[in-house]
């Protein structure tokens, strides 16, 4: 499975910086669970790669909090599934960090026919309220 990991359209990891450990993993697996190395870790040192413009790398450093990820998967059975399932994470997590910061939301103020309105329906639970009351 040694292919580029595609964050998205621009941005793709070699895979000669991503770093990949199997061990023993501790989920389903049968007889096999003690003697098959399913579980994956797939570690990514942001700070070091050269994939990332050094715009994207400082966004994603800085979002992250530190220059190393890590992602594990043992939920399946199989080596071949979880180091699918460790790719896509990887991936997901670095959309999210490069992503652009949203939008900054300009404050409105309520028109002035939604504030009268608002005013009126007060005016008339108060009013509705009042007649219940004893004279």
């Amino acid at each position: 499975m040694p292919a580029p990991l595609v964050v998205n359209d621009s941005v793709v990891i070699p895979d000669a910086e991503l770093v990949w450990r199997f061990s023993r993993s501790s989920g389903p697996g049968g007889q096999g669970v003690n003697t098959a190395d399913s579980r994956v870790e797939l570690t990514f040192d942001v700070a070091a790669t050269g994939a990332l413009p050094p715009a994207l790398k400082e966004r994603a450093l800085a979002r992250l909090g530190r220059s190393v990820i890590t992602i594990a998967a043992s939920e399946h059975r199989s080596q071949l599934r979880n180091r699918e399932a460790a790719v896509q994470r990887l991936a997901q997590r670095l959309r999210e960090a490069i992503a652009p910061p949203p939008k900054r939301r300009r404050p409105t103020k309520p028109s002035r026919g939604s504030v009268e309105r608002r005013l009126a329906a007060k005016k008339a639970r108060s009013d509705v309220k009042r007649l219940r009351r004893e004279p």
